[in-house]
Order: C-alpha cells, then sequence, then structure tokens
C-alpha cells in the first residue's frame, strides 16, 4: 500500500516502529516505470513491501524537498544518484540506506534482509547509522564546500580565469562538454552569451554557436514536430531520451532567442518558433497553464512515436522519400533500434540544396510539405504519456521563454500567450501572498518552495519590461518581500529551499548549485539585483552581490556547476544601464529597442507619468519621447531614439 508523503504515513510509521519505505520518482522517468511494473504491481513483491514497512511514493518534482533531502543522503552513503530513488528510513523519517533500481529478484531479497535486521538485533546499528546521516544532511553546501577565503572582490582577471576553466571542459568538435550522456544544460550557454556580450571572447561565442546548431541538428531536437528532449545518451546529440520536459524547452526557447539576437541565424529562429508551437500545442492546459512532461515511451517502448523504417517512410512519402532520407539522415539498417530511423540533420538547407541541385526555395517548401505528411503520421499513432500536473516554477520558466522569444522576434502571439500563462499562475496558483507548487485536477495542493518563488519573481519582472504594465514589477516586490520573510537565512545570507511556514523535514536545505534548472539562490540573486536596479532599493542589490561574493571562489574553480552564479558575476562587474523611456511612442521603443541582445540593462517605461523610481522626475523633452540612458546613477544626455541610445550603451 502505497501512502503520500505525509503525517498519516509517518505517523503510522511510529506508532507501529516500523521502517519507511520511501520510493521517489516521476511521470516521465523510464526506469521508474519499469520497476514498478516489474516489482511494485507484482503481488508477491507487494506483500513483503507491506509486510515489512510503511510504503511512502514521492513525486519528486512535485516535492523536490524530500527529494534533495534523500537524494543528498543516498549520494552520502557513496551512491550514484538517479531515479527511481527507493531509501529506507527509521521511523523518524533518518534515513540509513538507498539506491536506484533494482531487479525484481534482488528487491526481493533486499526487502526482506532488511526487514529483518531492522526488526531483529540490528535495529540499534541501523538507527545510529541513520542518526550520522542525519547530521551529515544538516550541514549546508556552503559549509562543505565554500572556503570563505578573504573578499577580494570582483575582478577581469579572475573572471577570466572562470571562463578559461569552463572553457577547458568544452568538446570542440560535437558542442557541448566533453562528457556523455550530454545534457543541454541551458545555463551554461547563456552565460556565455553574456560573457561574450561583456568581453568580446570570439571562442566562447563560436563554441555556444556550435552547441546550439548541433543539438538542433540532432535526434535530441524533434525534427518534426519541434522541442527537446531531456538529453542524448552519446556524444553527437543523436540518440535522445525521448521524454520531452517543460523545463528544458522553456529555458532552451530563451536562450535561441537570444542567440537569434546576437547572430541572426535562421535556424535558432525555426527553433524557437517551432518548440513554442510544441508547447502550445502539446502542453498547454485549456486554462492556460503548461502541463510538466512527455513521456519517452508509448505502447511500452522507448521513442516509438518518433522514429520511422526507411519502409514507412516509402508508404508516407512516395518518390521523395530518398530526398527525405537524404536530408534527415536515414537508411534501410536504421541508426536505432528495429531498424527504425531517429530524423537527423548534418548541414544546412543551402548545402543541401547545393548537393541535390535544387533552388532553396523547393528546399525549404520540401522541408515544409514533409514535415506536414509526418506530422499527420503520427497522429494516428500511439501519444507518449502526458505528466498533466502544472508546476508554478516550470510554467515561470516557459514564461520566460516566451518573454524572451517576444523580445527577439516581436511575435504578439509569443506575449498573448505569456499573459495568459501569467494571468493562469495569478488565478490558480497564488497562495494569499504566497504561492502554490502545484495544480492539477482543479486544485493546488502543495506550498511553494524557493524554486517556484523565485522563478516567478524572474518572469514577472521580465513581464514588466516588455509590457510596462506596473502590476507585474508590483507582485514581483511582494513575492520578493514574502521570500525575505520566509525563506531567508541571515546566518549564512543565502535562502532555505522550504518555507518557514512549512513542514520540517529532518533537514532545511539550501539550495547552492546550478543544475539543468538553475539553483534558487543564483535566480533569487539574479531577482535582487535587477530589482534593485528597478526599485532603487539598495538593500536588495547589497544582498545580491553578498550572496555571489560568498560563492565566488567556488564559481572560479567549479564554474560548469554555477553558471547561473557567474551569469550575475558578470552583470555585476560593469555597471548595469538603467534605460528609462517616457513618451507617447515609449511602447514602440521599447519594441525597437528589445530585439538587440541587452543582457546587463533594466528597462522602464511609461507613456504618460508613473511612481517607479527609474521615472520620477523623467519628461518627455519637447513633446517628444525621450530615452534616459543611466549607469551607476550618473545619466547620459536624453535621447530620442534608439539608435542614439544604443550608441550610448
Amino acid at each position: 500500500m502505497w501512502y503520500p508523503w505525509g503525517e498519516e504515513a509517518l505517523d503510522r510509521a511510529k506508532a507501529e516502529q516500523k521502517p519507511i519505505l520511501v520510493s521517489i520518482g516521476y511521470a516521465a522517468c523510464h526506469w521508474c516505470h519499469v520497476m514498478e511494473r516489474e516489482s511494485f504491481e507484482n503481488q508477491r513483491i507487494a506483500e513483503v513491501m507491506n509486510q515489512h514497512f510503511v510504503c511512502i511514493k514521492v513525486d519528486r518534482e512535485e516535492r523536490p524537498d524530500v527529494d534533495q533531502v534523500y537524494m543528498d543522503a543516498v549520494q552520502a552513503m557513496g551512491v550514484q544518484g538517479g531515479w527511481p530513488l527507493n531509501v529506507f528510513l527509521n521511523p523518524d523519517a533518518k534515513p540509513f540506506y538507498g539506491g536506484t533500481y533494482f531487479p525484481p529478484r534482488n528487491w526481493v531479497q533486499l526487502l526482506t534482509s532488511i526487514g529483518e535486521a531492522y526488526q531483529g538485533e540490528h535495529r540499534a546499528e541501523l538507527d545510529e547509522s541513520a542518526e550520522q546521516f542525519a547530521r551529515v544532511l544538516r550541514a549546508s553546501d556552503l559549509e562543505k564546500y565554500s572556503s570563505q577565503g578573504p573578499d577580494l572582490g570582483l575582478s577581469d582577471e579572475e573572471f577570466s580565469l572562470l571562463v578559461n576553466n569552463l572553457g577547458g571542459r568544452f568538446d570542440r568538435d560535437l558542442g557541448g562538454m566533453n562528457r556523455a550522456p550530454k545534457f543541454p544544460m541551458p545555463s551554461i550557454w547563456r552565460f556565455l552569451l553574456r560573457c561574450h556580450a561583456l568581453i568580446g571572447n570570439q571562442v566562447v561565442l563560436d563554441q555556444t554557436i556550435l552547441t546550439l546548431r548541433e543539438m538542433a541538428w540532432g535526434g535530441l531536437y524533434d525534427q518534426i514536430g519541434g522541442g527537446f528532449a531531456r538529453y542524448s545518451v552519446d556524444a553527437e546529440w543523436l540518440v535522445p531520451h525521448f521524454e520531452k520536459m517543460l523545463y528544458d524547452n522553456g529555458q532552451l526557447v530563451s536562450l535561441y532567442a537570444e542567440a537569434y539576437q546576437v547572430t541572426g541565424n535562421d535556424l535558432f529562429r525555426e527553433v524557437v518558433y517551432d518548440t513554442v508551437a510544441f508547447v502550445q500545442r502539446e502542453l498547454t492546459s485549456p486554462e492556460g497553464g503548461f502541463y510538466s512532461s512527455l513521456d519517452a515511451d508509448s505502447e511500452g517502448e522507448e521513442g516509438k512515436f518518433y522514429v520511422f523504417t526507411k519502409e514507412e517512410l516509402g508508404e508516407l512519402l512516395g518518390d521523395e522519400e530518398a530526398l527525405f532520407s537524404s536530408y534527415y539522415n536515414c537508411n534501410s539498417l536504421g541508426n536505432w533500434e528495429h531498424g527504425r530511423n531517429i530524423l537527423h540533420r548534418r548541414q544546412t538547407d543551402a548545402e543541401f540544396a547545393e548537393e541535390h541541385e535544387l533552388a532553396p526555395e523547393v528546399v525549404t517548401q520540401l522541408v515544409r510539405d514533409w514535415k506536414e505528411k509526418i506530422m499527420e503520421a503520427r497522429a494516428n499513432r500511439v501519444r507518449p504519456g502526458l505528466d498533466d500536473k502544472i508546476l508554478a516554477g516550470w510554467n515561470a520558466l516557459m514564461l520566460n521563454g516566451l518573454i524572451d522569444a517576444y523580445r527577439a522576434f516581436g511575435e504578439a502571439a509569443f506575449l498573448d500567450l505569456a499573459l495568459q500563462n501569467a494571468q493562469f499562475i495569478q488565478e490558480k496558483l497564488r497562495n494569499g501572498v504566497g504561492l502554490w507548487r502545484n495544480y492539477k485536477n482543479g486544485r493546488a495542493t502543495i506550498a511553494g518552495f524557493l524554486e517556484d518563488y523565485a522563478l516567478v519573481i524572474q518572469a514577472f519582472t521580465q513581464l514588466y519590461e516588455v509590457t510596462f504594465e506596473e502590476q507585474w514589477l508590483g507582485e514581483a516586490e511582494a513575492l520578493t518581500e514574502y521570500v525575505l520573510a520566509n525563506f531567508f537565512d541571515p546566518q549564512e545570507n543565502q535562502f532555505f529551499y522550504t518555507d518557514a511556514t512549512g513542514e520540517a523535514l529532518i533537514a532545511r536545505k539550501k539550495e547552492l548549485f546550478d543544475n539543468v534548472i538553475p539553483s534558487s539562490n543564483s535566480v533569487m540573486a539574479h531577482n535582487l539585483h535587477r530589482l534593485g536596479l528597478h526599485l532603487e532599493n539598495a538593500r536588495y542589490a547589497e544582498l545580491a552581490s553578498t550572496m555571489l561574493r560568498q560563492v565566488q571562489e567556488l564559481a572560479v574553480k567549479e564554474p560548469q556547476h554555477l553558471t547561473n552564479w557567474a551569469s550575475l558575476y558578470a552583470a555585476l562587474l560593469k555597471p548595469a544601464a538603467e534605460i528609462a523611456i517616457v513618451g507617447p511612442a515609449a511602447e514602440t521603443m521599447r519594441h525597437e529597442l528589445q530585439q538587440y541582445f541587452l543582457p546587463n540593462a533594466v528597462v522602464a517605461g511609461t507613456t504618460s507619468s508613473s511612481g517607479l523610481p527609474l521615472l520620477q522626475q523623467r519628461a518627455a523633452q519637447n513633446d517628444q519621447t525621450t530615452i534616459y540612458v543611466c549607469f551607476n546613477r550618473a545619466c547620459q544626455r536624453p535621447v530620442h531614439t534608439v539608435t542614439e541610445a544604443l550608441a550610448q550603451l
């Protein structure tokens, strides 16, 4: 019998003095489903589980706080982490053993031996082990990893060392980092775009362009329907783990939109438009929220929805199959399992047109027609499973992606979808002055975590900058004040992951390291920096600087794990631009200005008057819309065109 994480299960364990088995997974996790099918749904094995343990099932995406604690515990035991994560706890919820996937026979043996040991003469030994692990878990990451040496301030030389240390890990042939499996890791490449903007380093820009091209050409990217899989199992970006996660796609829309601003590369534009179309088509709820993920499997087979044999392609495309197969690198043996092909590219459309002696516009039309035919064929297949829970932080990542896409392309549909989602967050995911984490079947049930607050604050701040609707900046400020009141640890000047008013676990963790999703503390530090500029709030700005200084030395040494912190380093290394646009054409000028990549600038504006700090005592001069560009409270000459403002920047 599975319990959800909560008082009922924990109280039963204490009352019966039974150990607890916590199994942590998520909807799109392939091996979670395998273990469910092989073991948890096997009546004989389930009886052993129920005999010896109080069994708790946790969705790591709904309860990342529980996942953090017990993932750290398993790693402290010397076990490589992953999901499914199976952890054995004593009745006080303190862990003494854990692992990931177990085949059925091994699982039964483990259950029996642990259950009998705990009820027998080894209980005291296991309880002592649990106490030791609990003590380890209570140590913060700052304690464990930061040397807290002398504060030497920010410097160009140290920043260059950080960039060099990151560059030593590049795969300079195939893009990404020099490891497999390969994850997109958007925060690495977004940092390098900021690095290039700051110091003009062509090497990091070239590596970023290479990576984005290879990902977009690879099997990692759905060549037909748009959207990215979670990672590729190989170094070539060819074979994906086919699950599609909202958090990846939101961040990758931001990345490709920013890369387009820098390069004008049409491939990057195509990726943004097609990925937004995928999210709108397959991950958007009728109420305006975004669902969490699509499973890797359909009909019990990974990737079956997306791959084709040559014979299937021939039936669908007729005489055009050979040309299609050349474009998408398909062959009769297949490049994956069972003679099937993962569609991928190896050249630009212009190169393909030249090789096949076709006009470029003919190739464009062919590809458009091919996509329609393959999409029609896929519509008749069994679809991958949909995880229809809606998470505040992940929705904010997609909201940020839509805002960045709107900045780059000025596409009104992107802003409309963003505003629809922001309104959904306000109506369905606000918990009084705070936030809910989740929403499903018309209900929100879990209080928000720092990740949710930090990402929603970031999105609302950005939404103000592309609409000049002041309510969004007000909401960002109100949520920031809530976070300062309920998450802040003044001893370490960082934020706890959990709300002080929420459920207490055996350890209250702080998220320091950037992963596929940037750490909530690094996002919060960015928020404090940008809101400090918008609101002229010195307390916010100073705290952002303090938070960076605490991880600065670690970021220089291990930048691949702290690239969102590194982006804050880039932002603080030089004064940020404070741009105010005042006058009747403020929205038109904002629209013109925002298509440029300006990572170290905040933009405020109004068509009339405003009480916002950046807009006070600012007027349209000579009845002309006026742009004020300031750095560190020192302003340039007011100008009346975006071209003049860009020159000042």
